[in-house]
């Protein structure tokens, strides 16, 4: 597809003429002119006919001039917009793990826990070289997408190559239906001290992560760890709703600011109907590359508002806002239309959220950490069996943190 664009633009300043192309068309008149001729060239000369319809070579350049913007606005034509609203009304066969794509590359923002792609072991940060067979440097975000997604019980191939040891793997992976549990892990892991994990966001986080921490409240609750190492995001409602359990009623969570800056702000504000505040514990979230979207926007919110410290490692940097155009024939535009930002006006795209305590940690470790404490005690002990002791800095951090500001509001007090 890709390819198809190229040989368009190339036609474009060949028969626009070396000054003239580089003269910007600033006129709509102009540039539909220009395209037209484009189209018309390519219409009559292209040596595959079947390649060179009309209904072919439009579609074609849309999805390339979407392709160009960023890897999120792309073209849908009518099978794969009903794909796609299939995949939003309900579970998938997939292999569990978030892609976007990162300087250029196909790059995993995180596996989903307990999923095909988790218990192959592809970790936050690999790179996603190949798709069965087909190599992805020159693939769109969408097209790689698809080819992973399929069929209840097909497999798929992948072949990654991880950055921090340079290792290349070929993986046959099984898919499966994705259906994962987002609030895990709730327990006292010290006297007084909570722990929650939340892997993704979903329809019911907010009500599960409430159920749970009325679970820890109740058993003395003196400081808590929220867990969002490894969460890719999720929906951004569910995001509010977890902040808002944090949040006094109508504080600021995140907005979104289009092309029109403050005039297109978009404010989402906590409904405050029940929340915890410092006074009745202090807390801490642990985030890492593999925290994105929806994960920021929850660590942003709660590290501009003072009410959370930020422990761990620069977030992945995904904030960007899609709107769904649906057109007259069945087709639709997904189209980068604004930017979240958190209170302070920090935009997340790009960027990402720099923690208030950095403890770097091998996200190899992570993965086995987590493997330790979900899988059966028989695979993880086989697994583990060749590795050393594994110590969660981040988390042990995070705890002494805790630790001091407690005893410094009880001083306080």
């Amino acid at each position: 597809m890709k390819s198809k664009w190229i040989v368009i633009l190339s036609l474009l300043i060949a028969l626009g003429g070396g000054a003239r192309a580089a003269e910007p068309l600033t006129n709509a008149y102009e540039a539909i002119a220009l395209f037209t001729k484009v189209l018309e060239e390519v219409h009559r000369s292209y040596v595959d006919v079947n390649e060179a319809g009309y209904d072919a070579l439009i579609r074609h350049a849309l999805a390339g001039m979407l392709q160009e913007l960023d890897p999120y606005s792309i073209f849908l034509d009518g099978e794969e917009y009903k794909d796609m609203m299939d995949d939003t009304a309900g579970s998938f066969g997939g292999i569990g793990i978030v892609i976007s794509m990162k300087a250029g590359v196909l790059t995993v923002v995180s596996p989903m826990e307990d999923t095909p792609g988790f218990r192959a072991g592809i970790l936050s940060g690999d790179i996603i070289v190949e798709v069965d067979g087909e190599e992805t440097h020159e693939m769109s975000l969408s097209d790689a997408m698809k080819l992973m997604r399929g069929e209840l019980g097909t497999e798929v191939q992948i072949k990654t190559l991880r950055p921090s040891t340079h290792e290349i793997d070929e993986i046959t992976i099984v898919r499966e239906e994705i259906d994962v549990a987002s609030v895990k892990g709730a327990e006292m892991i010290q006297d007084g001290i909570g722990y929650i994990r939340i892997t993704q966001f979903n329809e019911p986080t907010g009500d599960d992560l409430k159920t749970e921490l009325e679970k820890l409240v109740g058993e003395g609750l003196d400081g808590l760890v929220l867990d969002l190492r490894g969460n890719p995001g999720g929906l951004l409602t569910s995001a509010a709703e977890v902040a808002g359990l944090f949040l006094p009623r109508g504080e600021l969570i995140v907005f979104t600011r289009g092309r029109d800056n403050a005039e297109d702000r978009r404010p989402f504000k906590s409904s405050g109907l029940t929340h915890y505040t410092m006074e009745d514990f202090p807390m801490v979230i642990l985030v890492n590359g593999g925290s994105a979207s929806a994960s920021e926007i929850v660590a942003g919110a709660l590290q501009d508002h003072k009410r959370a410290m930020l422990v761990g490692e620069k977030t992945f940097g995904k904030g960007s806002v899609q709107s769904l155009l649906p057109l007259q024939d069945g087709s639709a535009v997904k189209l980068t239309t604004a930017k979240y930002y958190t209170p302070s006006a920090r935009v997340i795209h790009g960027n990402g959220i720099e923690p208030d305590h950095t403890v770097p940690m091998p996200i190899e470790d992570l993965f086995l950490l987590y493997i330790q404490k979900t899988q059966p005690a028989d695979e993880a002990d086989e697994l583990l069996e060749t590795e050393p002791e594994i110590r969660d800095i981040q988390l042990d951090a995070a705890i002494g943190a805790l630790k001091g500001m407690i005893i410094s509001q009880k001083w306080t007090k």
